[in-house]
């Protein structure tokens, strides 16, 4: 997009200078009318050698990522200056410039540009779905329309932020398992290359036959010492492999519906798809968006296919007059518990509140799981090493035993 420098004087009569983007320079000139500036000179800038430290060059990989937390701060100090009185475009302007992630400050400004162009800020938005999910314009949509903007936004960043500390607890409780079991393996590794080679010099000597399973450990060292690529491969083939499979639909849906029957794992991902759909539902319910066109939404970010396809079986039941609790009930993928609140729920002509509800119990649940499930994996792994590594040391010095057993005798 152009960019025009410019000097004009404000309302104060001061002098003022800068520069501003604009597709062309009849909207430049009136984007600083809406300012508050009137320009006495406008012009094109040009690249030249002297904007050369101004060329943006883009690496792949090294393009700055737009968190969640960016989107969340944002979204509230929006809802705040809104709420003050402040117009969207001012809103826009202000927010970017004081954005330090250089992608995020491009984004809204490109938002602004097309505001300033005529454009819903609904609209502007969704042409950034990286960044802004239907879910996120959805609801801006139906703040725009029924003038509550500021409460939609405001109801928007408190989803967001406990949508985040719900993912944030799930991952802490996954990364603790896998960091240990990958220093596990690094440790064995270890052993098996460098300290068990050193043994096998030193039972050469003895001239003796060796123990089962000081026997079974030289064999897996010499293997990983002579075919130590083989084994990298066939990890890496595995998890292309897996990645692969994942991408199809077919793939997705048997791998997803053996995720839900793993043991204490499948019954929190459960608990976290539930507390995930209602509150998001509930979200968009009580900020007036229609419930076929949310369920549609929810079913998209699900974040499993077996709960997408109930969803989604659920919403064609709803369409042909049937109520949300009869097909969710049909599913048989929601506990009966939630389809019951539903119920309730749809008959009391409450049912955001009431998902607002089952996603309150069932977040809490998500925290009880996984302080139960830390609790549970932390002696499982202390034992899982202590077998390991212990048993990688027994084997090593049984025929140490040995021989010191034959020579007492």
């Amino acid at each position: 997009m152009p960019t025009f420098v410019y000097t004009g004087k404000d309302l104060k009569g001061e002098i003022k200078k800068g520069e501003v983007q604009a597709p062309t320079l009849a909207q430049a000139t009136a984007i600083l009318r809406r300012q508050q500036i009137v320009p006495t000179t406008i012009t094109e800038k040009k690249a030249g050698l002297s904007a050369l430290s101004e060329i943006e060059i883009k690496i792949p990989g090294l393009k700055r990522k737009i968190t969640t937390k960016e989107i969340v701060v944002f979204t509230r100090q929006f809802a705040t200056m809104i709420d003050a009185g402040l117009p969207l475009v001012q809103c826009l302007d202000i927010l970017a410039n004081q954005q330090e992630n250089p992608e995020f400050k491009k984004i809204l400004l490109d938002v602004k540009t097309s505001v300033e162009g005529g454009s819903t800020f609904a609209d502007a938005l969704k042409k950034h779905p990286h960044v802004f999910d239907e879910l996120f314009v959805n609801l801006v949509a139906a703040g725009e329309i029924g003038g509550i903007l500021d409460v939609i936004l405001n109801r928007l960043s408190a989803f967001m932020e406990k949508a985040e500390k719900l993912k944030g607890k799930i991952k802490s409780a996954l990364t603790y398992p896998v960091v240990v079991i990958i220093i596990a393996v690094l440790v064995v590794a270890g052993l098996l290359l460098w300290v068990v080679p050193i043994f096998e010099e030193m039972f050469a000597d003895f001239g003796q036959a060796l123990p089962a399973p000081t026997q079974i450990i030289v064999n897996m060292s010499k293997f990983l010492q002579n075919y130590w690529y083989i084994l990298i491969g066939a990890v890496i083939a595995i998890g292309v492999a897996f990645k692969q499979t994942y991408r199809t639909q077919r793939g997705r849906k048997i791998l997803d519906g053996v995720f839900l029957k793993l043991p204490v794992f499948g019954d929190l991902l459960r608990k976290t798809a539930v507390a995930r759909f209602t509150r998001t539902l509930g979200t968009m319910i009580s900020s007036g968006v229609p419930i076929l066109e949310g369920l549609e939404i929810v079913a998209k970010t699900a974040g499993n296919v077996v709960i997408e396809d109930a969803i989604m079986k659920a919403r064609t039941s709803l369409s042909e007059g049937k109520t949300l609790a009869e097909p969710i009930a049909e599913t048989n993928v929601f506990p009966g518990m939630v389809t019951q609140m539903i119920a309730v729920g749809e008959s009391t002509g409450a049912l955001d509140a009431m998902l607002g509800k089952i996603a309150d119990f069932y977040e809490e649940e998500v925290d009880t799981a996984v302080e139960a499930l830390t609790s549970l994996i932390e002696p499982l792994l202390m034992a899982f090493l202590g077998i390991v590594v212990g048993g990688l040391v027994i084997a090593l010095y049984l025929p140490i035993f040995q021989i010191a057993g034959a020579a007492a005798g």
